[in-house]
Formats: structure tokens, sequence, C-alpha cells
């Protein structure tokens, strides 16, 4: 007589009666009162009975529930308990589901967690600018379980060097984001993104990077300030440097600018194509400080083509000019280092992606920077120019009236 084996699809199609009805080796057929069929593998275990349900008939073959029985059998062979060794598996389903949560919806969850803490409403803000801007990106979308090394310094190398502190305060950032993510179940292991003991050994400390690498840049918090010592001096560099930064514009672009260019009445500056760095001419949005200066200039300039003369007759400013007057105020950024006139551009860009919500293709367009060919065209339309006059008054307004 067979111990396994004992029933067949014939004569499990013709069961009809409620019981249990053994195949051998453990693995019964269940059919119900009301005519449902399932399998069941019953065994013993420290004494006590156990019944694991293999799933129903209409799903589970006869083949099928053979050999997971078969499978139950060698698992109580080894000493485990079927039933808890399924029911492990399946906490470690649930808990590697659990785990699959991008780090971008991990970051709003931390936010949301911490904005009632933060006292400046500001804060909240900054932290969705600075990772919109540097880390979405690279690693927005990406499971937070998968984020490593190499993908946080995606995000990091290439503003390491040039806005070390921007970068640092994001590295900090992404650091408390994994570090929610494992006190929530998220995620295991070492935080890729921690300084001591990790990313010291393969970045440059940041106190050790050379300033002199990039263009040494005011604080954003120290603008308004600098604004307001800026228009105490007089003369035509002050007036200059003062339009350079409320338009975000470049040495060359400034101190070549003559009248013409200038549309008051629309209250645009268009700068040739030959004096851009891109070689395509450039319009740029005035806002009505930046207008204000113009006409204090307008009053200095004595009939001359350039709107900031040089002292020679003829002759725009020096390109040293405002870099010789930054160095007679004894201006210098965070770390002490002489600023650059250059410098501005770096602390709008970082005004732009930290303090505000202008999306960063317009940053980019006000700072005069060539974007790539499916971007450029996209952004190239009416509605550009209008953003871009809203983000200079908005910058504007944030040196003057702060």
């Amino acid at each position: 007589m067979r111990t396994t084996q004992q029933l067949s699809a014939l004569a499990i199609g013709r069961l009809k009666e409620p019981g249990y009805y053994s195949d051998g080796g453990n693995l019964f057929l269940q059919v119900t009162t009301s005519g449902a069929k399932s399998w069941i593998f019953r065994y013993g275990k420290n004494g006590k009975k156990h019944e694991m349900g293999l799933g129903p008939l209409h799903t589970v073959s006869l083949a099928m529930a053979r050999e997971k029985a078969l499978q139950c059998r060698l698992q109580i062979l080894e000493g485990l308990d079927p039933l808890a060794k399924r029911k492990e598996i399946h906490e470690a389903i649930s808990a590697a589901n659990a785990r699959r949560i991008t780090f971008k919806e991990c970051a709003e969850k931390l936010i949301d967690s911490k904005r009632a803490g933060w006292k400046n409403a500001k804060h909240a803000q900054q932290w969705e600018n600075t990772l919109n801007t540097y880390a979405y990106p690279f690693i927005g979308t990406t499971q937070v379980s998968d984020v490593d090394t190499a993908a946080v310094r995606k995000c990091l190398d290439p503003i390491w060097t040039t806005k070390t502190e921007t970068a640092n305060r994001v590295r900090q950032r992404i650091e408390m984001i994994i570090d929610w993510a494992k006190a929530h179940g998220h995620r295991t292991g070492d935080n890729p993104a921690a300084w001591r003991g990790h990313l010291e050994a393969v970045m440059a400390a940041p106190d050790n990077i050379r300033k002199r690498d990039h263009h040494a840049a005011l604080d954003v918090d120290a603008m308004p300030a600098f604004i307001a010592t800026l228009r105490a001096h007089p003369g035509t560099s002050a007036r200059a440097l003062d339009f350079l930064i409320l338009t975000a514009s470049r040495t060359n672009e400034v101190i070549g600018a003559t009248w013409p260019e200038i549309d008051f009445d629309k209250a645009t500056w268009t700068i040739p194509a030959e004096r851009m760095k891109a070689k395509i001419a450039h319009t740029v949005p005035l806002s009505a400080p930046a207008l204000a200066v113009l006409k204090q200039a307008e009053t200095e300039s004595k009939g001359t083509a350039f709107i900031f003369p040089g002292r020679r007759e003829g002759r725009p400013l020096s390109n040293m000019a405002m870099l010789e007057l930054l160095r007679g105020m004894g201006t210098k950024d965070a770390n002490g280092e002489p600023a650059t006139v250059h410098g501005f551009r770096s602390t709008f860009r970082q005004w732009a992606a930290e303090r505000t919500t202008h999306p960063r293709e317009v940053a980019e367009h006000a700072l005069a920077h060539r974007l790539p060919d499916k971007v450029e065209a996209a952004y190239q339309r009416s509605t550009l120019f209008v953003k871009r006059r809203s983000l200079m008054n908005d910058w504007a307004t944030f040196l003057v009236n702060n």
C-alpha cells in the first residue's frame, strides 16, 4: 500500500463529502461544507499539532501541492518549523517592501516632521531648495535603501570645490535624511553621507580646500548690509558694482554697457552678442532699483556713450575698477578670503536655489548660462522673460529691502 501520492486528479474531482483526504506524506486535501477544496500540510512540533495551508486547489495543482509538502518535510528534517519559516519569509518581504521608499519621499517626511520645531518658516524652504537643486536630480527617485557612497558623491562632487559651504550643507542634509530612513526601518547599514570615518577618507576636507580655486563670494545673508554700505560710496565704480549685482551680470558686460542698450520704457537692458560669453544677445529685465542706479548714472555720465565711463575720455570703466573698490572696502567672504566681483553671481545663484522657489532653469538663464538644446528651446518661449523679471525683482527686493 502506498504511503504517498494516494490521490489522483480524477479522484479529487469526484470528492464531494466534506472532510480531509490524505495523499500521504502529511499532505491532505480539505473539502469544506461549501464544496471548496484546498491543500493542508499537517505536522507535529514540540508535542503540538499544526496545520499549514498550502493554497486552494484551483490555484495549486496536485503536483504543486506535493512539491510544497516535500519542502515542508525537508524543513522538518533540518529541525525547522514550516509555519515559523513561512512567517519569517513574510516578515522579510514586508520589511523589504517597507524599505521601498525613495530618497525624496524620505526627505519630504523628514522636513514635515521637523517643520513645527523650526522657528524660521524659511528653514524648510531652504532645505527644499538645496535638495531640489543639488540632490534630487541625482538621487531623488532612487530607493533610499539603494543610496550608496557613489550616489552621494554624484551630488557633491560637482560643487565640492566651487561651492564648498553649500556642498557641505547638502551633505549634512543627505546624512540626516538617511539617518531618518534608518530609524524608520527603510534601510540598514552605515550612512554613506557620513563625514567622520567615511567620506573624509575620499574627499578633501572643506576647511582645506583652496579658496583661490574659485571666485570668493559673500554669503547670501551678508548681501543686504553690503549693498547698504556700497551705496554710501560715491563714484562710478560703486554705481557700476551696484548695477552688476542687481542684474547678476559679468564685469565686461557692465563696463561696456552703453545708453542705446537701455530701454527705460520697457525696463530692459539688451547686451549685444559680441559682449556675451556665449556670443548670443541677452536681454536683462531691470528692477526698479536697477533703473534707479541708471538714473543716477545718467546724471553723472556727462553725455558719454558709456553708462559707466572711465577716467580717460571716451573709454569705459577699467575692468579692475570694481575689484579695486572691493579691496578698498575690505570686503571678505565667510572664510576671510577677499571677495571677487564674479563671486556675486555665485551668491545670486545660491540665493535663487536656497531662498526662492524659482525654477533652476530660470536662474541659469538669468546668469546667461547655456542650457542643453532641448531645455534651451523650451525656455526660450515668451513666458521665460516674465519669469526672469519676477526673479530679478525678488533679488532686488531681497538686497534693498532687507
